[in-house]
């Protein structure tokens, strides 16, 4: 029903609000990203998120209600509690930690598996691709299995530290919600 108002609310104001959840691993750059967008030229050092943060970016006539949850072990059985009514998941990877790949590739699969979420659309942030040991957004998406999703996805490589690759994700984002 909110969806609905939404829509229509958009289709009579010209704003439409989305809900969007930003997930991944603890140090994957989930903060980084968020306030990167708000600020570009932000240079702060966040410390790691316990619990979330809530923020609104106005992208492309969209003003996307954007939470970014914090991804150590002990908060990530939290995160289906913000699932409800959400209508798009950023699962932001650390690409040079190649030793989670599989358990990044374990915790998307069980967050694409919850029923409130196979409606969302799934941007894929393959970070810290500025890095020498950064693998390559194709690794990434082999890695995590992407091939095999049956809704709407995309990866795409950022620099949440040099905010390279933000605003085509979102853009992309943002076109797909409209």
């Amino acid at each position: 029903m909110g969806q609905l108002f939404s829509r229509v609310f958009y289709t009579l104001f010209g704003t439409r609000e989305v809900r969007i959840l930003m997930l991944g691993l603890d140090n994957a750059g989930k903060t980084t990203i968020l306030y990167k967008m708000i600020e570009p030229d932000s240079h702060l050092k966040h410390t790691p998120t316990v619990g979330f943060n809530l923020e609104t970016l106005k992208i492309q006539g969209l003003k996307m209600q954007c939470w970014d949850l914090g991804g150590q072990d002990s908060i990530r059985p939290y995160w289906r509690s913000y699932f409800f009514n959400q209508e798009a998941v950023i699962f932001v990877v650390d690409s040079t930690d190649k030793g989670r790949m599989s358990t990044a590739k374990q915790e998307l699969q069980a967050i694409l598996a919850e029923p409130e979420l196979q409606n969302a659309v799934l941007l894929v942030l393959a970070n810290k691709q500025d890095l020498p040991s950064a693998a390559r957004v194709s690794e990434v998406s082999e890695r995590l299995g992407l091939a095999d999703l049956e809704r709407t996805w995309t990866i795409m490589g950022t620099s949440a530290e040099r905010g390279e690759g933000l605003q085509e994700a979102f853009a992309w984002l943002a076109e797909r919600l409209k």
